[in-house]
């Protein structure tokens, strides 16, 4: 039993076609439907279509990334009643076109936050890198956030202060261009005075009461998806803490083993990040999956290099500080034990080669994942193989 390898498409405008995604090996796509407005159905024409595009190239799609749970899901605000039926809706048109998979995050207003797209490497590829000196620094003289000195060590407030006066007039643009982009694929985005007003929304928020609304919208999605044959999987924060005084409440194993005892449902499982729930040393990655196994339903293998003073970058997908082959030791396990093979994809690759000279969505260029799927399908060919089990 392997694991099915799969890539993450962004749609028909996605720089990457599908046709170039099956001739780097992978059998299965991961995508969503961007152009559909957050909080909207999904519809079944719709899903349908994709579907039918997908499968003309020869790939299946098993797996939603993501069905985007908006705000006032989150905050427990609003339209609650009119966006559970929206979701709910969604989730039985996913169900009803053969998809088995449905990933969400719970992270307030933004999704992955880096503070550099295009760190140049060594050997002249770029990668994906978060610094939290320079986070700081937009957030205490870019976003102007209240209070926001609080949130940092002296130290790293008398950094920031030093970089933000160092830089230009386009080198402050980049960087809050690049911290408030979004996720790829999306159309949605703020302005720095926009997302302070978001993150005033979340004023009386904290950790408890963003977790107790965590817990209330899977009791209410759950028994449809789990009446539907649907694993809905939740990402963890990335970076695994708190930004901009917003809380984060999936980064750590504690984290998700909580969220499963407040909800048992079947339906309730988790997309394991080998990168996300890396950053953080206190993280036992391979222990993670021995102990989560059972509600790993959708699996991101990549590999970060933390740094000193809060920085990290993502590193090729066996190095850095990722025990990648304990890691998949415990995937090659697990799918023994269950008899399940898990989706996976690589993750976050980096720029290089004839990528370097196009348009690319930022961590998913094509290269650079193709290397990423390759290195990854000879690690667990060589350790099924070690098992005997091919």
């Amino acid at each position: 039993m392997k694991m099915t390898q799969t890539m993450r498409w962004f749609g028909p405008n996605d720089p990457v076609p599908l046709n170039a995604i099956r001739q780097a090996g992978a059998t299965g796509i991961v995508t969503a439907l961007h152009e559909v407005a957050n909080g909207d159905v999904w519809t079944a024409d719709a899903i349908a279509a994709r579907r039918v595009m997908i499968e003309e190239t020869g790939l299946d799609w098993k797996v939603v990334e993501s069905l985007p749970v908006v705000e006032d899901l989150k905050r427990r605000s609003g339209d609650w009643d009119r966006l559970i039926e929206a979701y709910v809706a969604s989730l039985r048109n996913l169900a009803g076109q053969g998809i088995e998979v449905v990933t969400y995050n719970f992270m307030p207003l933004l999704d992955w936050t880096r503070t550099d797209l295009s760190w140049a490497l060594p050997d002249g590829a770029r990668a994906l890198r978060f610094e939290l000196h320079a986070l700081a620094a937009y957030d205490i003289h870019i976003l102007r956030r209240p209070g926001a000195e609080r949130d940092y060590a002296p130290d790293v407030v008398a950094i920031a202060a030093k970089r933000f006066a160092a830089m230009d007039n386009a080198a402050r643009a980049t960087l809050e261009r690049t911290i408030i982009a979004g996720l790829p694929g999306s159309e949605e985005s703020f302005s720095s005075p926009q997302l302070l007003e978001q993150i005033g929304t979340y004023a009386d928020i904290d950790a408890g009461q963003l977790r107790a609304n965590h817990v209330a919208f899977l009791e209410a999605v759950c028994p449809v998806a789990e009446a539907e044959g649907i694993r809905l999987v939740v990402h963890p924060d990335d970076p695994p803490f708190p930004i901009f005084g917003l809380p984060r409440v999936v980064s750590t194993e504690a984290d998700v083993s909580a969220l499963f005892a407040a909800v048992p449902s079947a339906a309730n499982g988790l997309c394991f990040c080998s990168g996300s729930f890396g950053v953080r040393a206190d993280n036992d990655l391979p222990g993670m999956v021995r102990r989560l196994g059972e509600r790993i339903g959708f699996v991101h293998l990549r590999s970060v290099q933390r740094e000193p003073g809060g920085a990290f970058y993502e590193a090729a997908h066996l190095e850095g500080d990722a025990n990648m082959p304990a890691i998949m030791a415990e995937l090659v396990a697990l799918q023994a034990r269950t008899g399940r093979s898990l989706p996976m994809r690589p993750d976050h690759g980096h720029q290089m080669v004839d990528d370097l000279n196009k348009r690319t969505n930022p961590g998913y260029s094509l290269i650079g994942r193709l290397r990423g799927l390759a290195e990854l399908r000879g690690l667990e060919t060589g350790i099924a193989h070690g098992r005997g089990a091919v």
